[in-house]
C-alpha cells in the first residue's frame, strides 16, 4: 500500500529520518530540513509522538534536538504502521487506549486525520473526527471546485460546508483551495462563510497555512494596475491621434472607453432620466 522511497546507496536525496521517505508530498509533510547529519520533514517532527520542541536549538532542527530525534527514530523502529504494515511509524492515534501507529505520508491513504494546529494531534481511521452536520447531497451534486460529482453521503473524501449545507466538495479539492487561499481568505466556495467553516476544516484535518494567499505572491496581479495607453476603437475620432487622445490632465494614460462601458453608461442615463421624470411628477410627502 505504501509508495515509500527509502534512501539507498545511489539515492540523490537523503530520506526523512522519521517517515523514511526521500520524496513525500510537501503539502502534507512540509519542507524537508537538513542540518548536521539530520534530515526530517517539518510536519513529521511536529506530529511525531513524544517528540517536543525545546527552548534551545543546539544543532537540531526547528528546536527539535538531535538526541530527541534519534530517540523518536529508535522508538519508531518497534512500531508498525497500521496503513502500510512496515516499521518506523512515528505517529500514534491520540485516542486513549488506541495503540495504532502510522507514518505521516501514509495517513491520507489510510484515512487518518492530522490536525495542523497546536498541539498537532493525529487520529486513526476508527477514531478520526467526523462531521456532525446532518446533510445529504442532492442527486448529481458536483464539487464547486473541480465540477466533478461527489459521493452520495459524507465520507472521508467527501465533505460538506457546515454553514450552508449546500456546498459539497472533495477533500483534495478543498485542501488545494486552503493551501492557495491561506487562513485569511479561506472560506466556503458557495456561501463564503469563514468562521464556522474554517474551524470545521481544521478539525477534519485540512491544512490551512497562516499566510497571505498565493495569488499575492510575486505581484501576480500587478498588470491590473497598469493603465491602458492608447485608443483601441477601430476608427479613432480624436484629431490628435490614438496615443495623444489618452494624455489628459497630469499626463497619465487613461483607459479608452469600450463598447460595454458606453452601453452601461447609456443604460444608466436612461434609468436616471426616468427616475427624474417620476420624481418630478410626484408630490413630496413630509
Amino acid at each position: 500500500m505504501s509508495d515509500r522511497k527509502q534512501e539507498g546507496p545511489g539515492a540523490r536525496e537523503p530520506a526523512c529520518m522519521l517517515c523514511r521517505r526521500a520524496e513525500a508530498d510537501p503539502d502534507m509533510c512540509g519542507d524537508k530540513l537538513q542540518k548536521g547529519g539530520l534530515c526530517a520533514h517539518v510536519f513529521c517532527m511536529f506530529f511525531a509522538t513524544l517528540l517536543f520542541q525545546q527552548e534551545t536549538d543546539r544543532g537540531g532542527l526547528m528546536h527539535f534536538l538531535p538526541r530527541d530525534l534519534l530517540i523518536a527514530v529508535r522508538r519508531a523502529a518497534q512500531k508498525r504502521c497500521c496503513v502500510c504494515g512496515q516499521s518506523g511509524a512515528t505517529i500514534m492515534c491520540c485516542m486513549e487506549n488506541c495503540d495504532r501507529w502510522f507514518h505521516l505520508p501514509c495517513s491520507k491513504e489510510g484515512g487518518c486525520v492530522n490536525l495542523y494546529v497546536t498541539p498537532f494531534g493525529s487520529f486513526c481511521p476508527e477514531h478520526r473526527p467526523e462531521q456532525e452536520v446532518e446533510a445529504t447531497p442532492e442527486p448529481d451534486t458536483v464539487c464547486p471546485i473541480c465540477m466533478e460529482p461527489v459521493e452520495d453521503r459524507k465520507t472521508f473524501t467527501t465533505l460538506v460546508c457546515p454553514t450552508c449545507k449546500r456546498a459539497w466538495f472533495h477533500r483534495d479539492c478543498i485542501q488545494g483551495q486552503a493551501l492557495c487561499a491561506g487562513a485569511f481568505y479561506f472560506q466556503c466556495p458557495l456561501c463564503r462563510d469563514r468562521g464556522e467553516f474554517l474551524v470545521e476544516m481544521f478539525i477534519l484535518g485540512i491544512r490551512v497555512p497562516f499566510r497571505q494567499p498565493t495569488w499575492e505572491d510575486n505581484d501576480a496581479f500587478a498588470d491590473l494596475g497598469v493603465r491602458h495607453g492608447q485608443c483601441n476603437a477601430r476608427d479613432c475620432l480624436y484629431p490628435g491621434g490614438r496615443e495623444e487622445a489618452e494624455e489628459q490632465g497630469d499626463g497619465q494614460p487613461q483607459q479608452a472607453p469600450t463598447r460595454s462601458m458606453a452601453a452601461g453608461a447609456a443604460i444608466f442615463l436612461t434609468g436616471h432620466q426616468q427616475h427624474q421624470q417620476i420624481k418630478g411628477n410626484t408630490q413630496h410627502v413630509p
